[in-house]
């Protein structure tokens, strides 16, 4: 039996039996242990998919798709997540100060549209716990041969004409870890967090961090919106542009939930199928107005979505919802048809 038929037949319908936050963390809790165990590595490197490398901003990702931010919040995971063949490992979103998030349930899955609905709200454990948990990996000898991005947003209690501050806490105790940093301001569950998008507030907080930038010379990319009009792309990318910003990350999840049947809509970012287009249109047209080099996420649920990404501009792409409908078959089945 092919993995993918395992995965379908069997682990799928076992975590969709669960709620979902729950499943969640069944999955990264298996992952973890399985990072300490040798043979379980082996087992998971069966799932790796060809090489196909290519060059970003100044970094080797042995194949273009990578796991998004939002599924090993903490940094729990990484040479699991390395075995089973991804490309590269965004951690986070990491915030200054540890917090729980917003109430629970806060994670909703729609089978028939292939989408989750999330209002998580940056839980996880703190900058200074995770650069203490990345520190103990690095001097065990078990950090992943891969690319791993840290991705860092604002603490929900920290007022919006601090973030700047907040974010910059973030980037001096991670930097040392991420092959590459994202600065995510355009997460729908933290509170005015995408104000940090408007041109004033966006380079306020850029120039910080592209000051603090010149020391550690670490790619940072912006993580946007797939909600934003074309004028504020452009607005976005002068921004980015002005203040070293080394790529984009299009996009975090969508308000718009047009997708979803009114009597099963949740508050909260979509994410998965449904975003499929708008995350295209807005690499296009990013790509078609500069050369900063895109990650695109957004939709991505086999090779065509995957192909379409890379022919609307993108250079590397980034899976989470999709992986979590169609399993790790889908890293190969990406590769294969590219």
């Amino acid at each position: 039996m092919k993995a993918s038929e395992i995965y379908e037949r069997y682990v799928r319908p076992t975590l969709f039996y669960l709620g979902p936050e729950t499943a969640h963390h069944l999955a990264i809790g298996g992952l973890r242990l399985s990072a300490r165990l040798p043979f379980a590595l082996r087992a998971l490197r069966s799932f790796r998919p060809a090489s196909k490398p290519r060059t970003v901003f100044g970094i080797n990702f042995p194949n273009p798709v990578g796991l998004a931010a939002g599924f090993d919040k903490n940094g729990v995971a990484l040479p699991a997540l390395a075995a089973l063949g991804f490309g590269f490992v965004e951690i986070g979103t990491v915030t200054a100060k540890a917090q729980r998030g917003n109430p629970r349930p806060r994670i909703f899955r729609y089978p028939d549209q292939q989408a989750l609905i999330n209002r998580l709200g940056f839980n996880n454990d703190g900058a200074d716990e995770v650069a203490a948990r990345l520190g103990a990996l690095r001097r065990s000898g078990r950090w992943p041969g891969i690319p791993v991005g840290l991705n860092i947003g604002k603490s929900k209690v920290t007022p919006i004409e601090e973030a700047a501050d907040d974010y910059l806490f973030s980037f001096r105790l991670l930097h040392e870890f991420a092959d590459y940093l994202v600065l995510n301001v355009s997460s729908p569950n933290t509170p005015g967090l995408r104000s940090l998008q408007e041109r004033e507030a966006l380079e306020q907080l850029l120039r910080v961090i592209h000051k603090k930038n010149q020391i550690t010379r670490k790619p940072v990319l912006l993580k946007i919106a797939p909600d934003i009009s074309l004028s504020d792309l452009e607005e976005i990318i002068a921004a980015c542009e002005q203040n070293g910003i080394a790529g984009i990350i299009a996009t975090n999840t969508t308000l718009d939930h047009a997708a979803i049947p009114p009597d099963l809509d949740q508050t909260g970012g979509l994410s998965g199928l449904p975003l499929r287009v708008k995350s295209t249109e807005l690499v296009r047209a990013i790509a078609a107005r500069s050369r900063l080099p895109v990650i695109a996420s957004g939709g991505i649920t086999d090779a065509a979505s995957a192909r379409e990404k890379l022919e609307a501009g993108a250079q590397l792409l980034q899976v989470y919802t999709g992986y979590v409908y169609r399993g790790p078959s889908l890293l190969r089945e990406i590769a294969e048809g590219l």
